[in-house]
């Protein structure tokens, strides 16, 4: 099967990543769809440089329906959780909603992402005690009607129909949550089959898109939504858990916590078989032909910093999302392989 134009190099991702970010503020009036594209605007500078005209004339029209409808005493006529973002986002201010900013710390890398510290934390801040629970049609879930025009893109990829979501709090560049076979309800709990699915697709994605890569939070290693689901990226850097310094790169160097690396399919799937026999939850990074696993303790086992809101894939791959700005300017290396040993089962 031919590859999708979207996919055909880095330059049409962005082209249609980017387009599909104004289409979607330009066809729907919503406050959700606004955050959305705020949010991604403030990841990356070619979205910003064109829709910063539009973002800051839609900020003003979404602030002056607050306040005249909270003014007389009427009812905001949004969800709770975007309310709650957006009357943060008019407390800071359009000009003061600042751009992601990031620096490295030795092997480390940390950003300051202020418009991430708004978003509602979901199931992240439960205190789970399995790796599997049930899908739960009441929860909050793919299927949701409003998430249709939050798409990007909707079609065959190596034999299962995807659906590809913009994400509406991204921390890292094109970031983007991909979605098979939504209408199954599967909970966010990996098969064989999916595994293996996603080992395709990224030898697929990995002959057009340099720097692809694909991530997955199991449940009770923060992931957000029990609706099976993983974070799709494209980024010129490697992330500091693919240097070579470390041992399980056949390097010198010990890492924070444990990482299982794998260049093997079916490997990759009997360890990731036994960690689930094991009740354990875990992280996975895909990348074209390599995984890297990381089982870890459960969230909520450990207290995490209050600097950061968790150990997600992208903080055991060696990157945090800082929400404190005295924090993101003195922060030390030490601080961050802290956080990632408290994790170390």
């Amino acid at each position: 099967m031919a590859i999708p134009e979207l996919f055909l190099s880095e330059t049409n991702f962005r082209r249609h990543f980017i387009a599909g970010l104004e289409q979607m503020l330009i066809e729907n009036d919503e406050l959700g769809v606004f955050i959305l594209v705020m949010a991604n605007a403030l990841i990356a500078s070619e979205v910003w440089e064109r829709l910063d005209s539009v973002l800051r004339q839609q900020f003003n029209e979404n602030s002056d329906h607050f306040k005249s409808t909270l003014t007389n005493g009427e009812t905001l006529k949004f969800s709770d959780d975007d309310i709650q973002v957006f009357l943060k986002m008019m407390v800071v201010g359009y000009k003061s909603l600042s751009p992601r900013e990031q620096h490295a710390l030795e092997y480390w890398s940390i950003e300051f992402n202020m418009l991430r510290a708004f978003r509602p934390p979901r199931s992240a801040t439960l205190d789970i005690v399995t790796n599997h629970a049930p899908f739960d049609d009441r929860g909050f879930h793919f299927n949701r009607k409003f998430l249709r025009k939050e798409a990007l893109w909707e079609g065959e990829l190596e034999g299962r129909f995807v659906e590809l979501l913009y994400n509406k709090f991204p921390f890292v560049e094109n970031h983007i949550l991909l979605v098979p076979e939504r209408e199954h309800c599967a909970p966010q709990h990996l098969t064989k089959g999916d595994h293996s699915h996603i080992w395709r697709l990224m030898k697929t994605l990995g002959e057009t898109l340099p720097g692809v890569g694909i991530a997955y939070n199991s449940y009770g290693a923060y992931a957000s939504v029990n609706h099976l689901h993983f974070q799709l990226f494209i980024r010129e850097d490697a992330l500091p858990v693919e240097s070579p310094n470390w041992k399980h790169n056949c390097g010198e160097n010990a890492y924070p916590t444990e990482v299982l690396t794998f260049k093997n399919n079916d490997e990759a799937w009997e360890n990731i078989a036994k960690i689930h026999q094991q009740g354990i939850s875990y992280n996975l990074l895909y990348r074209p032909g390599h995984i890297y696993i990381f089982p870890r303790k459960r969230q909520g086992s450990e207290a995490h910093a209050s600097w950061h809101s968790g150990m997600t894939w992208y903080e055991l791959c060696g990157e945090f999302v800082c929400f404190n700005r005295e924090a993101f300017d003195t922060l030390t290396a030490e601080n961050i392989q802290t956080e990632i040993t408290k994790v170390r089962l």
